[in-house]
């Protein structure tokens, strides 16, 4: 796609502030801009004292072979550091294996290559190797276009490269260990925030009239919920892996209170379940061929204080979890805001039996409002934060 000057520019403008806003969010404070930072650094720093040993005091004839696996090494946990450090050298001395075999048994470096790199480039997509198979072919190369594949030049090679990895191994275990427990926390405190931004907008816009785009809208932000739920599921899994074989996490201070248990995760995954389904019912009823009767204008003046109260109950939630010495008056909030939740719902279900549903097809749209926000409620019960 071929974009337009002004398009071309709004793009560089828009790139240019998100790398402004990460630099300052690096410089300002704690955070993923920060870690990452940190982590870009160790790496720098561990491909620099790698050549300074291997090329400047040893003056290995390969001296690249260490840098080059330090600074992959400094990886974003340090169990994922060991496990590609294995990774690395097993490829790299089955590359350099192979390569010297190959040149040797032709005396040639194309006929070399044509030999060798289709069983390198094979290894390497072997699943078990992950994103680090192309070490081997990569190898391979070197050995064969440097033309160093005596038995000297191989044990050399291999040694650089253990040396690399145990000081990328090295400068990640024992250099500002990566725990990635802040990750998981935010994505905790997003769920609740994202859905308390949702329902105060729904409350407001059916207080004033809600469109059908608007409708449509709030059906679009309770389906990204969901992606939420999977950012939730892949910090905690970062956070279990980044305490694996790290030697600081009992000694790092952890940012905050302890996580609450996958439980939760389960009970605000139904909890995004039934706010997209009410927001579905919503957005059904308000639309050009609605399959449902928008409910009565009587029956839609009760739904607006049941969404306030149910943001203030995740509203709380966030509170909680963002805001560790708050936690308990939080908690006293939620129980007083649930409270007020059961109260607007049983008005809302009285409008069943109160004559505001004079037919099946509208006794059908309100029936629906008052059981999605029903299980919704009971949803937020069960996802309190113990």
């Amino acid at each position: 796609m071929i974009l337009s000057a002004r398009e071309a520019r709004h793009r560089v403008r828009w790139e240019a502030a998100a790398v402004g806003r990460s630099v300052r969010n690096a410089l300002t404070g704690p955070g993923p801009e920060r870690d990452l930072a940190v982590q870009s650094l160790k790496a720098a720093g561990a491909a620099i004292l790698a050549w300074a040993v291997a090329g400047w005091w040893w003056q290995a004839p390969l001296a690249l072979m260490a840098p080059w696996t330090a600074v992959a090494l400094v990886q974003s946990t340090v169990y994922r550091s060991l496990r590609t450090g294995l990774q690395q050298v097993v490829l790299i001395a089955a590359g350099t294996v192979l390569a010297a075999a190959a040149a040797g048994l032709t005396g040639d470096t194309m006929a070399a290559m044509a030999l060798v790199l289709p069983v390198t480039v094979l290894l390497g997509n072997w699943s078990r190797f992950g994103d680090q198979g192309t070490y081997a072919s990569t190898t391979a190369l070197f050995v064969l276009v440097y033309g160093s594949y005596s038995g000297f030049d191989i044990l050399h090679r291999l040694l650089e490269t253990l040396l690399g990895a145990v000081i990328g191994i090295g400068v990640n275990a024992l250099v500002l260990p990566p725990v990635h427990l802040r990750s998981a926390r935010d994505s905790l405190c997003r769920l609740p925030r994202d859905a308390t931004a949702l329902l105060r907008d729904m409350a407001g816009q059916i207080e004033r009239g809600h469109e059908r785009r608007q409708a449509q809208e709030w059906h679009r932000r309770a389906r990204r919920l969901a992606g939420r739920l999977t950012e939730l599921r892949s910090a905690r899994t970062w956070t279990r892996e980044s305490y694996r074989f790290n030697p600081a996490h009992r000694i790092r201070r952890p940012p905050g209170p302890e996580l609450p248990s996958t439980e939760w995760d389960a009970a605000w995954e139904r909890v995004v379940d039934h706010l997209t389904s009410l927001t579905a019912l919503l957005a059904e009823a308000a639309g050009e061929r609605p399959r449902f009767r928008p409910p009565p204008d009587a029956v839609l003046a009760d739904v607006p204080p049941l969404l306030h109260a149910l943001a203030d109950v995740c509203a709380a939630d966030c509170t909680a979890l963002d805001e560790p010495e708050r936690r308990e008056p939080a908690l006293r909030t939620r129980q007083e805001a649930m409270a007020r939740s059961w109260e607007a719902h049983h008005r809302l279900k009285a409008r069943l039996t109160g004559g505001a549903a004079p037919d099946d097809e509208t006794a059908t749209s309100v029936g629906g409002l008052a059981a999605e926000t029903r299980q919704l409620l009971h949803e937020l019960e069960n996802a309190r934060v113990a």
